[in-house]
């Protein structure tokens, strides 16, 4: 994907995210969660269709016999394009949060060239991201404390002084203990770990970590993310039992030790990235509803030049259609 390709198709993807989130918003607070993933899919689905690209789903919303649309292999795009690309997807990162209403929840995807994403198992993996200033010396070999000091020094602060963001689940009790005896201060999260790892590498957003353990996939698209804000996420895959150990081997993965970084991750300097906010987080502002208008607020990123936009969107509701994955064009 060369620059004027990148420069090309980056306000598209905003387009298919932004679309995604303002679909998934109407269902805010409902409860329904499979309603708030199925808004989301269609209206990604939807807009990629009108992209004027020739990708595959390298991460998607899982395996095509679990998956109606968007899954694993998938092909998107208008296609007619000379440059393959892989697209990684999540149309919605937290729909527990917006069933809920609550915060932190994204529409996200990134596209970059062909065999430059890991086509990540829908497994789960050990988890450590960091911005910038914080990554030198960080080891998923390491104790926690050692990683908590480690950060500590790399930010010039005290341990105490440290904001450790961690998944609020029932496997991660041991680890909260021990960040809490080291004296960090911890953020639970219910959902929502790539806006999270993301965090810590973006200004003002009060967190300097994450740990633990999420989604496998979801640290592909953390990873791109923090490729071009020169942060860095560390994965191992976890496989705790033997039935787990066995479908890694069979994918691929012989060596369950190994540690992957981001640039093991998303590989290459043609990565694009776009993300619009939901339900409010450190990250975005969420989709917010005002007569016939609504705003958006969306982050996108290219790793070949360092670019960082945020644009905020008005849309006139009153004139805008939405496509869905039916080709129909539909009021928001």
């Amino acid at each position: 994907m060369g620059h004027d390709r990148e420069r090309e198709i980056l306000l598209e993807l905003v387009r298919v995210t932004e679309t995604a989130a303002l679909k998934a918003a109407r269902f805010m607070g409902t409860g329904d969660k499979n309603a708030v993933d199925g808004a989301g899919v269609d209206g990604m689905r939807g807009m990629l269709d009108l992209v004027r690209i020739n990708g595959t789903i390298i991460i998607g919303e899982g395996e095509k016999d679990k998956a109606p649309m968007l899954y694993n292999g998938e092909k998107v795009g208008l296609g007619g394009d000379e440059v393959e690309m892989d697209i990684a997807v999540d149309p919605i990162e937290g729909t527990s949060l917006v069933a809920n209403g609550m915060p932190g929840a994204i529409s996200v995807m990134v596209a970059a060239d062909k065999g430059t994403l890991m086509p990540f198992p829908t497994f789960y993996a050990h988890k450590i991201a960091v911005g910038p200033e914080a990554k030198e010396g960080i080891s998923l070999d390491e104790p926690v404390r050692v990683n908590l000091h480690v950060v500590a020094a790399n930010l010039g602060k005290k341990v105490r002084d440290l904001t450790v963001v961690v998944l609020n689940r029932p496997r991660h009790e041991a680890l909260i203990r021990e960040i809490r005896e080291c004296g960090a201060r911890i953020k639970l999260i219910q959902d929502g770990d790539v806006a999270a790892a993301i965090a810590t590498a973006l200004p003002d957003t009060g967190v300097d970590m994450l740990m633990g353990i999420g989604g496998a996939p979801e640290a592909v698209i953390t990873a791109a993310a923090m490729k071009c804000l020169g942060g860095e996420i560390l994965t191992k895959l976890y496989a705790p039992d033997k039935d787990q150990k066995e479908r890694a081997v069979n994918a691929g993965f012989k060596d369950l030790e190994e540690t992957f970084c981001a640039d093991d991750l998303a590989k290459g300097d043609g990565i694009v990235f776009s993300a619009t906010g939901v339900t409010d987080g450190e990250m975005l502002r969420g989709v917010r509803f005002e007569g016939d208008k609504c705003m958006t607020e969306s982050i996108t990123m290219r790793y070949r030049t360092g670019t960082i936009r945020r644009i905020i969107t008005t849309h006139d509701l009153s004139r805008k259609t939405i496509r869905g994955s039916s080709g129909q064009e539909l009021r928001v």
